[in-house]
């Protein structure tokens, strides 16, 4: 009998220097980001451009952040599902709390949420190190994203300001697990120079149901806190999936969607097997 192979989430470096667009490192890790999107859904990036420093920083920000008093908290509030402040949701177990930063990549919206959380003494040190980590974080989903565009051959310019992507970096507690195409269960390891790159629906649905959207959860033990930062974006419009993923062997699988929209319909039937192919499957 033969002993079924153990799952890791692939491991891709993109802090190689020679990593420049349309040379043979570049090529090979394109291929390496579709592969991994693909069969695992994920994969976890070594990054550096987010340094010790700053890892270090931005957690003992977000753990001073969340020890305001709920009622400050509860001032982030948003008309989108997710955007504001969550304290024990009983859709994402065990998740306690979240607060949501729009736009954190500029200055404006680091500012402008900080205000919100320190009224009377604001928060330089929270709104430059926030604003830090979202820009160098946010490099990474560009790059991240026009790797998959690029392994396609889909035209770099087409759905540019769009992102399906999930950016997870978290304190050294342990507890986020990945569910494999077979049923696994899979840990992630973190590091500090360590981010997990996650697939969404949104991505599956454009990627004409190529790429696997894999079901998460957050299996805690210990009372030590897990602290975890995730860079989401979205895009308000249409998302039409590209002309260059439907073929013979890959006929339309899904209609052009609203991002936005898709969000919401989440928001409202959160056990759909597929909220992609729910909301907008052929």
């Amino acid at each position: 009998m033969g002993v079924k192979p153990q799952h890791k989430i692939p491991t891709i470096n993109l802090s190689k220097r020679n990593l420049i667009s349309s040379t043979s490192s570049w090529l090979s890790t394109c291929d390496e980001v579709r592969q991994a999107l693909e069969e695992y859904g994920c994969f976890v990036a070594t990054y550096d451009k987010v340094s010790p420093q700053l890892h270090d920083s931005i957690f003992g920000e977000a753990k001073e952040l969340f020890d305001l008093p709920t009622d400050v908290k509860m001032k982030n509030i948003s008309d989108k599902p997710y955007f504001g402040y969550i304290g024990n949701h009983p859709l994402i177990p065990p998740l306690h709390e979240s607060l949501g930063i729009a736009n954190s990549t500029t200055l404006e919206a680091a500012q402008s949420f900080t205000n919100l959380m320190w009224p009377s003494s604001g928060n330089d040190h929270f709104c430059e190190t926030v604003l830090s980590y979202a820009r160098r974080v946010s490099e990474l989903e560009k790059m991240v994203k026009r790797m998959v565009f690029e392994s396609y051959g889909v035209a770099e310019n087409v759905h540019t300001d769009k992102s399906f992507l999930t950016i997870l970096h978290q304190n050294e507690v342990n507890g986020l697990e990945i569910e494999t195409k077979d049923g696994d269960w899979i840990g992630f390891e973190p590091l500090p120079s360590s981010f997990l790159v996650m697939a969404g629906d949104a991505l599956l649905a454009w990627s004409n149901g190529r790429i696997y959207s894999a079901p998460h959860r957050v299996v805690m033990s210990g009372t030590k806190p897990r602290y975890s930062l995730g860079l989401f974006s979205y895009h308000d419009g249409t998302i039409e999936i590209p002309h260059e993923l439907i073929d013979e062997q890959h006929p339309l699988q899904f209609k052009s969607f609203d991002h936005y929209g898709l969000l919401n319909y989440f928001s409202t039937a959160p056990n759909a097997d597929s909220t992609a192919k729910a909301y907008c499957g052929v």
